[in-house]
C-alpha cells in the first residue's frame, strides 16, 4: 500500500495572528534546544541562569522572576536539589531558604551555556544581527 502525502489544509486566518506564529517559533525553538541540552527543559536552564546571577535568591524571589506559583515552584526545586544541581540554605531570619547552585550545578550549566551558544546560533542563523535584536525589542514589548 503506497502511502499519499497529507494533503495541505488551507490556514485560513492562523498566519497573521501573532500567537500562531510565536508558538510554531518557540515549538521550532524547543525542539532544538531539547536536541542541543539534552536532560533539562528551557525553564529548568532558565532559574538555573538566574540563581547562578543572584545566588542566595530566596524560592519566593525567584518564583516572581520566572512568574511560577510559590507551590509549583518548591516541587521544581526539589528536582534540581534531587539532581544535586542546587541547595537551599538557611536564611537570615529562618523563615526564608537562600538558593545556590551546587559544584556539580554550576558544571552542568557552563556545559549548558556552551551549548546554548550554539543553539543560539542556529536558531537565529536566517536573522541579521540587527533583525535578532529587534526581534528581542519586539518580543519584549509584547511580554509586558
Amino acid at each position: 500500500m503506497i502511502r499519499r502525502p497529507a494533503a495541505s489544509l488551507n490556514p485560513g486566518l492562523l498566519p497573521e495572528l501573532i500567537g500562531y506564529r510565536l508558538r510554531l517559533a518557540q515549538q521550532a525553538v524547543f525542539r532544538d534546544f531539547a536536541a542541543s541540552v539534552p536532560g533539562v527543559s528551557p525553564g529548568r536552564v532558565g532559574m538555573l541562569l538566574l540563581i547562578e546571577a543572584n545566588p542566595g535568591v530566596t524560592q519566593s524571589r525567584l518564583a516572581q522572576a520566572v512568574s511560577r506559583d510559590r507551590s509549583t515552584m518548591v516541587g521544581v526545586l526539589d528536582q534540581l536539589e534531587a539532581r544535586g544541581l542546587i541547595e537551599r540554605r538557611r536564611g537570615a531570619d529562618r523563615r526564608t531558604n537562600g538558593l545556590w547552585l551546587t559544584r556539580a550545578g554550576r558544571a552542568m550549566l557552563a556545559r549548558a551555556k556552551r551549548a546554548i551558544t550554539a543553539h543560539e546560533q542556529r536558531v537565529a542563523a536566517r536573522l541579521t544581527a540587527a533583525e535578532r535584536t529587534r526581534l528581542l525589542e519586539l518580543l519584549a514589548r509584547i511580554a509586558v
